[in-house]
């Protein structure tokens, strides 16, 4: 585990997990309250590292503590319930050696949202410390590098105290101002947090390294999703120049066989936000039913329908 200032939340998660370790490692990046305290009363494996902003750095750090077969690697405000209790107990059971990842079920992600199109969805969570490479293929024998993966059907609670998206949105600036870049993993990490969670703030600070993304990007897919937060970044601060400019843009990809890219259910939905706003409510409507019916989403499940459905209701009132 990697921990700070989780004293609210970390005894419920190592009650949760009792008896089905052999070793706990506990790294704190920096607890100010009385986190190491509690670690200190479940293990003497607890470790100090200061924090570099990556959570990465942190959790290879505490991989590297780890002298066990496998990992197993948790957050604070997880939960793993009775019935999940003992499905990992059969699992350790009976897991054969040659599985290198095991995949569980991160639940209850929609209750305080900040990256999550899906209430539930399988994560690698239990990791094979040392990797055997072997040969595969009677001739021309080459390495398996593909892990075996195994998909669980273990079920673990996230039930976070807070919302973390600020503390995302920092690291994003940070790594942008270090890095200049970010990976594309990270890119659309970024743009699907800022459409869940983000404040108009957040859009402003994002402004400028969407903005160089969408004249950079080559993948239609990467310059749809850099169009897409210009698009609701310029809703948010009232700019209609930016906002018709950008949008303009992604009818123009859409358009475009070459690209085979769709209008997204995002650029519907603010398109009717955009109009809501002004009051036309005729033309918001046909931008709500042009989200939910004509078009899918990209970036934000939602926009494609439970959205546009409220703001439906809330029009035909």
């Amino acid at each position: 585990m990697i921990v700070k200032n989780e004293e609210k939340v970390l005894r419920r998660c190592l009650d949760s997990l009792a008896g089905l370790y052999e070793e706990l490692v506990i790294v704190d990046t920096g607890s100010t309250d009385s986190t190491k305290e509690i670690a200190g009363r479940y293990t003497d494996k607890v470790y100090d590292l200061v924090w570099t902003g990556s959570f990465s750095d942190a959790r290879n750090f505490a991989f590297d503590k780890c002298t066990c077969d496998y990992i197993y690697s948790v957050d604070a405000d997880e939960i793993l319930d009775a019935e999940n209790r003992e499905k990992f107990i059969k699992l350790k059971q009976v897991m054969i050696p040659e599985i290198e990842i095991v995949q569980m079920y991160y639940t209850n992600q929609l209750a305080g949202n900040t990256t999550y199109n899906f209430d539930e969805e399988l994560r690698p969570k239990l990791f094979k410390r040392l990797r055997k490479f072997t040969w595969i293929d009677p001739l021309h024998e080459s390495v398996r590098l593909d892990p075996l993966v195994y998909d669980s059907d273990i079920r673990i609670i996230h039930a976070p105290e807070g919302d973390h998206s600020g503390r995302d949105f920092k690291a994003f600036i940070k790594a942008i101002e270090r890095d200049g870049l970010l990976s594309d993993h990270l890119f659309n990490m970024y743009a699907r947090e800022l459409f869940i969670s983000g404040k108009k703030e957040d859009f402003d600070e994002a402004i400028p390294y969407f903005t160089k993304e969408a004249e950079t990007r080559e993948k239609p897919e990467d310059l749809v999703t850099a169009l897409l937060v210009l698009v609701k970044g310029a809703r948010l601060s009232g700019d209609s120049i930016s906002l018709l400019k950008y949008s303009a843009r992604l009818f123009g990809l859409a358009s475009d066989r070459n690209f085979g890219v769709a209008v997204p259910s995002e650029l519907c939905f603010e398109l009717g936000e955009f109009f809501c706003a002004n009051g036309d409510r005729e033309e918001a409507i046909m931008w709500y039913l042009n989200a939910r019916d004509e078009s899918e989403s990209v970036i934000k499940l939602a926009c494609h329908t439970t959205l546009p459905n409220e703001r439906l209701k809330e029009l035909e009132k």
